[in-house]
């Protein structure tokens, strides 16, 4: 099987090409997202790129320090996201997001690095990229898992109410939310994994391929990786909002619903 070919920068730059038939059919449907667009692909190029030195520089001098700063940025930028994205939140509600996301990120991080592929924990060739798939699923899925979460108390919130009225113990109340908020959570992981390898090659295992991996080996990996993704998302998601709902209540069995957005 041949290498991996290496692309020329006047060939990669072709790609940018697509971009320009992206915003015409966006104009031709009367889609106002053509400044969007070419914000978010100048931002994931220069942010990539940015990447691309840092990690080429780490792989380089693979010292124990540059690995485990590297994953303290990638885990404490996948916290700080998720809780951009639920403004509002008790400080408590916010710490045990932060520790659901730490916790479960390292275990389901250390476990597939030592056990499944067997390497050392500050090998960054594995630790990195494993990390940030593991961490970027993460920031999806409890994203979405508080967000809808918060969106569905503010929705029932005189239903809430009324159950309090009568007497409804808050852990009572409260809970059918959180199941409702983890199935929301994890949809996207099992639907991607329901439809992988039928509908679409997924990009790890594409970039394997592509790099000159024996196919057999690249779904080895990409199995792997996916369930652990899953455990990943589903252990964060079950911490962030088990611990979580908790602290929307006190010893007085009174239920205080944030207002703010």
């Amino acid at each position: 099987m041949s290498g991996i070919i290496q692309l020329q920068l006047w060939q990669f730059s072709l790609i940018y090409l697509l971009l320009i038939v992206i915003s015409l059919v966006m104009k031709k449907s009367r889609v106002n997202l053509v400044k969007q667009l070419f914000v978010a692909s100048l931002r994931m190029s220069v942010q990539l790129v940015l990447a691309g030195l840092v990690l080429t520089y780490v792989f380089k001098n693979p010292h124990p320090a540059f690995v485990m700063l590297y994953l303290a940025v990638i885990i404490g930028f996948t916290i700080w996201r998720v809780l951009n994205q639920n403004k509002g939140l008790n400080r408590r509600f916010q710490a045990v997001i932060g520790l659901a996301i730490l916790f479960s990120g390292l275990a389901v991080l250390a476990f597939f690095i030592l056990a499944v592929v067997g390497e050392s924990l500050l090998n960054p060739q594995y630790v990195i990229p494993i990390a940030g798939m593991l961490m970027g699923n993460t920031m999806t899925g409890v994203g979405l898992g508080v967000r809808a979460f918060r969106a569905s108390l503010k929705d029932q919130r005189f239903r809430i109410a009324a159950l309090l009225n009568i007497g409804a113990p808050p852990r009572d109340i409260l809970l059918p939310f959180v199941r409702q908020a983890m199935e929301t959570a994890l949809l996207p992981t099992l639907n991607s994994m329901m439809g992988m390898g039928i509908v679409a090659l997924p990009g790890m295992m594409t970039g394997q391929i592509l790099s000159g991996t024996l196919p057999m080996t690249a779904i080895l990996y990409q199995i792997a990786i996916m369930i652990a993704i899953c455990a990943v998302v589903c252990l964060a998601s079950f911490g962030a909002l088990h611990f979580g709902y908790q602290t929307l209540y006190n010893e007085r069995n009174q239920i205080i619903l944030d207002d703010k957005p």
